[in-house]
């Protein structure tokens, strides 16, 4: 975790993780069993987790110098079901690897 990469692919993993507990726990919590509160703190760690994402994705394109395609793929990963698994497993494990 100490470079950008390492960063990226820690808060990526945890964003993914995120978005499946909010969508498969929180929001089922918050309107099938009255719960909103369960949504509101997972809802606010996925934002906290979205923008750091988002941040670190633009970080690595400076530092590494990335193609404005692997960014905008990057960047399309993080609303997508899953994307920032796919992200992680296709863009930043081989950057990880050649840096």
């Amino acid at each position: 975790m100490k470079t950008t990469i390492g960063k990226l692919r820690i808060v990526g993993l945890m964003e993914g993780w995120s978005f499946i507990i909010l969508l498969a726990i929180a929001m089922p919590l918050k309107y099938y069993a009255g719960i909103p509160e369960v949504n509101k703190v997972v809802g606010m760690a996925h934002g906290v987790l979205f923008v750091a994402y988002v941040f670190l994705v633009y970080m690595a394109k400076t530092e590494y110098e990335w193609s404005w395609k692997d960014t905008m793929i990057a960047m399309a990963c993080s609303v997508i079901p899953f994307g920032t698994f796919y992200a992680d497993k296709k863009i930043f494990k081989k950057q990880q690897v050649s840096a």
